[in-house]
């Protein structure tokens, strides 16, 4: 008797120690595919003009699956978006954006929506997108400040 309760402890020990390598080596994978994500930073033009036209696009951008961030530039007439390409792709985001009523760089605005845009937000479609404004600097070298 003394033996089967040995052997069958025995088994039970490899079949416990069986499991728990199996349930380590799952939480690895897991862990090693979140890694593997397809996360795609990418910019492009977006015509616009005001606060009220940065909550649509970036709203616009952000219902599509997988984006995680999308920032808009006024200024710039640029967006600034992060997304799983796993998920979707450039093309797409910049479909939804367009859908709302603006133009992108590889997609034009719808118009209805376009007409429906607030006032303020009718923008020039003739406009110049993702501009690099860079950040002017006083110059000082024509005078002296002694």
């Amino acid at each position: 008797m003394k033996k089967v309760i040995f052997v069958i402890a025995i088994f039970a020990t490899i079949g416990l120690t069986s499991c728990n390598g199996q349930q380590k080596e799952k939480a690895t994978n897991s862990a090693e595919k979140t890694e593997q994500l397809a996360i795609n930073n990418v910019t492009f033009g977006v015509r616009g003009n005001c606060g009220m036209c940065k909550t649509t696009i970036e709203k616009a951008a952000s219902s599509v699956e997988g984006v995680s961030k999308a920032n808009w530039n006024k200024d710039q007439k640029k967006i600034d978006v992060s997304f799983d390409a796993s998920k979707t792709t450039e093309m797409d985001i910049q479909k939804a954006i367009a859908v709302s009523g603006y133009d992108t760089e590889m997609a034009k605005g719808n118009e209805e929506a376009y007409t429906n845009l607030h006032g303020c937000c009718k923008y020039d479609r003739e406009m110049e997108m993702n501009q690099n404004i860079e950040e002017k600097k006083d110059d000082h070298s024509g005078h002296n400040h002694n």
